[in-house]
């Protein structure tokens, strides 16, 4: 991915709503299974690490596009973007 793709991401994802956080238990299966979920729904998501969590924004979106096959889009403080085309319905064209 190109640096003027992932830009263009970012700025779609600004106005987006935070659907992920990841709390005290860290990355469990039924948070890699709801990562996977919302990324085939929506393709572009972002995610927030609460306070007490044991990973950093960086780690957690490290983790999660590994576990997703997803793309680290950026990571601000606390909150992370990912992006992965659907497979059945892609919606995002990036160019």
């Amino acid at each position: 991915m190109t640096g003027k793709q992932r830009a263009s991401l970012r700025a779609m994802a600004n106005p987006l709503d935070t659907i992920i956080y990841i709390g005290k238990e860290g990355i469990t299966d039924g948070t890699v299974k709801e990562v996977y979920d919302a990324l085939e729904a929506r393709e572009l998501i972002k995610g927030c690490v609460q306070q007490g969590a044991p990973l950093t924004a960086k780690e957690a979106l490290t983790e999660l596009c590994e576990k997703t096959g997803a793309e680290p889009i950026q990571f601000i403080g606390r909150r992370f973007v990912m992006y992965r085309p659907s497979r059945e319905n892609p919606r995002i064209v990036i160019e």
